[in-house]
């Protein structure tokens, strides 16, 4: 395995104990969306649906740079795709949860 993939697969590992600790119910990870990409992370707190793209970084590169229009319309549409798909109706929103060595930090609703 790549080294790229075994720190962004340690850094989803990071991301889904940090979610679990704060009441998150993991749902789906790594759901491919057909063409359209894939959702690092689904899950529930409370009866909102998050999909939520995990980005990290060492050094001093901010990971949320990494969120670009274009995969943020990817994400939205992935979204899109797994609520028809599993015929679900639910309140939803997109967070970012930026890996930055020793932090984590969760932005919820980074489509507003």
């Amino acid at each position: 395995m790549l080294l790229s993939k075994i720190f962004g697969k340690k850094s989803e590992d990071r991301a889904i104990e940090f979610l679990q600790a704060r009441g998150f119910t993991i749902v789906e990870r790594n759901f491919y969306a057909s063409k359209l990409g894939e959702i690092d992370i689904i899950a529930k707190n409370g009866d909102v649906l998050h999909f939520i793209e995990v980005k990290a970084s060492q050094g001093s590169f901010e990971p949320i740079y990494n969120i670009t229009p274009q995969k943020l319309q990817k994400i939205i549409k992935s979204a899109h795709y797994y609520l028809k798909k599993k015929r679900l109706n639910f309140d939803w929103c997109i967070d970012a949860l930026i890996v930055k060595d020793d932090t984590i930090e969760l932005i919820e609703n980074i489509t507003l």
